[in-house]
């Protein structure tokens, strides 16, 4: 019986240890996707990789053929191990920074001492000195030997991990806010799993696991289901880091991934293990219901997270907001666009004309700026000649009733009004192809003015919609940019009044961008007149002296941006001169590349990368200089955030 208990505690362990590898690595490619610039979140992928490390060499090692191999994978366990102590210490260092206290040069000596002590350790690996030769038959389960140098590293280890969580523990004390404060607590927490789940204890408990044989297996087992909901804790903490989403945008992606990667990976190799030894045990070493269990067991789990997700995702994030919600994820699918409409219209048409037997007709689309849209069955000849005038559009726009119809020329016109709207707007246009002698029939016929009323709703709602999608183009920048100073604020009150204040380092790639396209229309066209640099407060001082023209403001700030490169002296045509002498001839004169790199005695494609280098530099020019005209503000706004930080801080006090 104890043997018995002691198999499917075991075989749960590798079903444990394996499930905690998939999930280091589902968070590890989950923080590759979304948050990797963040200096946190990449500590985080770098404590993954160990972990993955770490867990798949010990799955792997658990259903090893052979002594050798077990031994490689228990040796291959301990590069992970013994790089997780540094890159902990790395963690919680970049932790510490992100609440408003930057390492001053002792904890990065501190991690690149850790690094290179650990790096140490990993060259005596393959001697056997920090752990000896596989000890394999002896209960409970096969390990390594310790050695002296085990009991150094193992001190190291502890030295470590107590360092970081001592830092771990200021960047929890120096957060103020309630929910960032609950946050930490979750990261504080969730740090113990590398911190405690990796280490092979086995090393030092052998005597006791072999005496009690169930209790040990017991203990692994709760041990590392303990670990994976802390894994999970941690990862849901560092998510918030570096992104500017939501905090229900950010819960919901996470959840989704949790869903369909380590669970659904997790579930499946259970399974098809299951079957393969339950086939190994009946004298079956290969099935063909594995690999039908795999496929079918994976279908069935995606199936249930696709009809439950959304029910989840509803209970667990949206709260309050549910209706609001509800109403924004549903626009996609009641949206209206233009291929919809057009489509919809078109069955509207062939609907008329097979009722009154007729082989032309359209629909035309008004907009305050004239006829903006078209739909035609049948010929014609008639609308492509003429078009409609505008003062054929004003008689039809003040009519008699809301049935009137139009004679022109071979057609008659009948006028879509808007259904919803009070002002009965002029919405459209339907023209029939239609004989003088069947218009009375044509005024009786319900059924067409019912079609009719149908395609004026359509024409109405996608008006609607023009302006909804409108509004959210104009929305959008703004809502981003607040959505990137809560995100600052989050773990550092001062962050969010400093966030946008400055062009950040992460965004002087775009500015470059901006600024070669300015340089490009230097002398006039659309991205000068339009260009996202017109916002930049330097620019907007400089349309004083420009007669109030921000294209000019801009003009002349490019251009002291241009001469700040400029070296001291004559102009001439030497190395040093190199940059100006190619944004002068290129953007300001407006020569050709070929006249350039001839006059410049270079290469084209080395213009090309010269050029790029000297249209960075003024990028950096333009941002020194917007840096600097916002000096002016800087002092009102620190004081701000000092006095909005012992508000904050004297009121949580005060809860």
């Amino acid at each position: 019986m104890i043997s018995i208990v002691i198999t499917i505690f075991s075989t749960l362990n590798q079903f444990l240890a394996a499930g905690i590898a998939i999930t280091a690595f589902s968070l590890l490619l989950y923080a590759l996707s979304f948050n990797q610039k963040d200096r946190v979140a990449k500590t985080f992928i770098v404590i993954m990789v160990w972990m993955v490390l770490v867990f798949a060499s010990d799955a792997l090692g658990s259903v090893a053929a052979s002594a050798s191999e077990m031994e490689f994978w228990l040796k291959l366990q301990w590069v992970g191990i013994v790089f997780l102590p540094p890159a902990y210490i790395h963690f919680a260092d970049a932790l510490l920074a992100t609440t408003g206290q930057p390492s001053k040069g002792k904890r990065t000596l501190l991690i690149r001492l850790t690094y290179l002590v650990s790096l140490g350790f990993l060259i005596t690996l393959p001697y056997s000195l920090l752990v000896g030769e596989l000890v394999q038959d002896v209960a409970p389960a096969p390990h390594l030997q310790r050695t002296w140098l085990t009991w150094v590293f193992t001190g190291y280890y502890l030295v470590c991990m107590l360092l970081a969580g001592s830092l771990l523990i200021r960047a929890f004390q120096r957060t103020t806010m309630r929910a960032s404060r609950r946050r930490m607590g979750y990261l504080l927490v969730g740090s113990l799993s590398p911190a405690l789940g990796c280490y092979p204890y086995l090393l030092f408990g052998s005597g006791i696991a072999i005496r009690h044989p169930v209790m040990f297996w017991l203990t692994a087992v709760f041990s590392n289901i303990w670990v994976t909901i802390l894994l999970i804790i941690m990862a849901y903490a560092v998510a918030f880091f570096g992104v500017a989403w939501p905090d229900r945008v950010i819960k919901r992606r996470l959840f989704k991934w949790l869903m369909r990667g380590p669970v659904s990976a997790s579930t499946v190799l259970a399974i098809t293990t299951l079957v393969r030894r339950a086939g190994e045990y009946y004298g079956f070493p290969y099935s063909a219901a594995v690999p039908m269990v795999m496929v079918g067991s994976l279908l069935i789990i995606e199936l249930l997270i696709t009809l439950l997700a959304p029910l989840g995702e509803r209970l667990l994030f949206q709260g309050d907001d549910r209706s609001e919600l509800e109403l924004v994820q549903g626009l996609e699918d009641r949206l209206l666009t233009t291929s919809d409409l057009h489509q919809f219209l078109e069955s509207v048409l062939a609907a008329i004309c097979d009722r009154l037997q007729i082989c032309s007709a359209f629909i035309v689309a008004l907009s305050p700026q004239g006829a903006d849209f078209l739909v035609t069955v049948g010929d014609q000849t008639l609308l492509e000649k003429e078009g409609l005038s505008q003062e054929l559009l004003e008689k039809i726009n003040q009519p008699e009733d809301e049935r009137s119809i139009f004679r022109w020329g071979q057609y008659w016109l009948i006028a879509l009004y808007a259904q919803k709207s009070l002002s009965d707007d002029l919405v459209g246009l339907m023209g029939i192809k239609h004989s003088l002698e069947q218009e009375q029939d044509l005024e009786q016929n319900e059924s067409f003015w019912a079609l009719a009323h149908r395609a004026a709703q359509a024409l109405e709602d996608r008006r609607s919609q023009y302006q909804l999608i409108n509004s959210l183009e104009i929305l959008s920048p703004n809502v981003e940019k607040i959505q990137r100073m809560r995100a600052a604020a989050r773990y550092n009150i001062e962050a969010s009044l400093n966030e946008g204040l400055f062009p950040e380092t992460s965004e002087n790639g775009e500015i470059t961008s901006w600024v070669k396209d300015a340089l490009t229309h230097y002398w006039g066209g659309p991205k000068l007149t339009h260009s996202p640099l017109l916002d930049f407060k330097v620019v907007q001082q400089a349309q004083d002296e420009n007669e109030s023209s921000p294209t000019n403001a801009l003009r002349s700030i490019l251009r002291k941006a241009v001469d700040q490169i400029r070296p001291e002296g004559e102009r001439r045509f030497t190395g040093e001169w190199i940059l100006y002498n190619i944004l002068e001839m290129k953007f300001m004169e407006g020569r050709k590349v070929r006249e350039v790199a001839l006059r410049l005695a270079m290469s084209e494609a080395d213009l090309y990368r010269k050029q790029r280098v000297a249209i960075e530099a003024v990028a950096n020019a333009i941002i020194r200089m917007e840096k600097e005209v916002n000096q002016e503000t800087l002092p009102i706004i620190e004081k701000s955030a000092t006095s909005l930080h012992s508000e904050i801080k004297g009121g949580l006090n005060g809860d």
